[in-house]
């Protein structure tokens, strides 16, 4: 990696420069280093994370931010405070116009914490960790004596919060995965990402894709191996793997082309879908849609986990913030759909009302507001067991099939499971010329 041009430096702070990385990409990379004062923000070293995020978004570059500080430096009082307040500013003018990256190797604490909250993407090293308030005001507030690992550390992060989407060894394996995330992404919005060459023929059919659903309909698999067979060669780059399992968020080439890859996971919680699974995918959307990924869902859920607590936590909010993300995504949507596409998450999943492009259905599909299970314990309260069975045959045959709905253009074709790469990328080529006028206003208020 090399320098091309310095911008700033602090001595013994921070640095920024503009940066050619190992695969050949130019960044504007930033750095806040914990040799001195343990990294302590001080308004001259948040000046330079804030002129290289001018610079960012001036010179169309990708932003990388290395982070390793313990917030505001105590020193110099409220202008520390001022200092990081305007980075968060400038970083936030980037926001949807160049991918920004976050890697954290040390602690980012405070205002820091808050920063790689702003980025599209967070890696963190595996001895990092990261929190608003540390150890010492919890015990002060709570009298609960936590460590800074089990506050902040990255199992936590990458398991239970959600703020790491990668997790690296080291620094090196991180700027590896920096790599890896800036080969599916354009240097900015006014970009589209480059085709990524690869050997894997486009028409390559995915027999194995026939018999990879159980046979039980209630059976479960794992929907990575459905990702594999239709991606460039198998490759794909999960985010946030190890936070709301119930869903799958990639990226991926097919046919050379960028893509994410948003996919409910039978393996946890039967793909329903939760709060968690709903902020991520919807997060997942966003980020595809403002850097001109297409999107190709797939979808097999039964619909929405239910449960006083999600309820009261708030499911209509969050459950619309996947909605909401969908509804304003203007990239080419390609929706296929596996096994159960049941109710509110029918829709949610990237329906054809919903302003998706393309839609294909398996044989196996099953579009309706519920299973037959289910309808006829609504329906069929009072009926015998006999009549119960006897109305759930029958609702299958009419409801629970594709075919009803591509009658209805709901579906766009059936097609056999070892023919989805082909069809999908079909699609893609299709849609490779799609242009939406955006709508004039400040900005939209989305359900946060």
């Amino acid at each position: 990696m090399t320098a091309v041009h310095l911008t700033r430096k602090v001595p013994g702070a921070a640095s920024a420069a503009v940066r050619q990385l190992a695969g050949g990409r130019r960044v504007v990379w930033a750095e806040v280093h914990d040799d001195v004062h343990k990294g302590a923000l001080s308004s001259a070293a948040s000046g330079v994370l804030r002129n290289a995020a001018q610079m960012a978004h001036e010179k169309r570059l990708p932003l990388v931010l290395v982070l390793a500080s313990s917030g505001a430096d105590l020193r110099e009082g409220v202008s520390a405070l001022h200092g990081w307040g305007e980075a968060a500013r400038v970083i936030t003018e980037c926001s949807g116009v160049v991918p920004t990256v976050a890697i954290v190797d040390g602690p980012a604490v405070s205002g820091p914490a808050l920063l790689i909250g702003l980025c599209d993407v967070v890696i963190m090293t595996t001895e990092s960790f990261a929190f608003v308030s540390g150890p010492t005001m919890v015990v002060q507030m709570t009298g609960v004596e936590v460590s800074n690992e089990e506050l902040g550390g990255t199992d936590i992060h990458s398991r239970q919060s959600g703020v790491a989407n990668l997790v690296a060894n080291d620094m090196a394996h991180a700027e590896e995965l920096l790599n890896e995330v800036l080969r599916y992404l354009p240097d900015h919005v006014d970009d589209l990402p480059a085709i990524i060459d690869s050997g894997d023929p486009a028409n390559r059919r995915c027999p194995e894709l026939n018999t990879i659903l159980p046979a039980s309909p209630t059976g479960s698999y794992d929907v990575r191996h459905v990702i594999e067979s239709i991606v460039d060669e198998g490759v794909h780059l999960e985010l946030r793997a190890g936070w709301a399992n119930n869903v799958v968020t990639t990226l991926a080439s097919i046919g050379g082309r960028a893509v994410g890859i948003v996919a409910n996971q039978p393996l946890a919680l039967a793909g329903t879908l939760d709060i968690q699974a709903s902020q991520k995918a919807a997060r997942f959307v966003a980020f595809c849609d403002a850097f001109n990924l297409s999107i190709v869902t797939l979808v097999d859920t039964p619909g929405f986990y239910p449960g006083k607590d999600l309820e009261w936590r708030g499911m209509i909010r969050h459950g619309a913030q996947l909605v909401f993300a969908y509804g304003r995504a203007t990239v080419p949507r390609v929706c296929v759909i596996l096994r159960k596409s049941y109710g509110g998450a029918y829709i949610v999943m990237d329906s054809k009302r919903m302003g998706n492009d393309v839609c294909i259905a398996w044989p196996t599909a099953e579009l309706a507001v519920m299973g037959a299970g289910q309808a006829a314990a609504i329906l069929q309260r009072r009926a015998t067991p006999d009549e119960r069975a006897e109305f759930e045959r029958d609702y299958e045959e009419r409801l629970l099939n594709p075919y009803v709905a591509a009658e209805r253009g709901y579906v766009d074709s059936v097609i056999t499971p070892e023919e989805t790469r082909i069809e999908v990328l079909a699609a893609l080529d299709m849609l490779s010329s799609k242009r939406e006028k955006f709508p004039k206003r400040k900005h939209d208020n989305g359900p946060l």
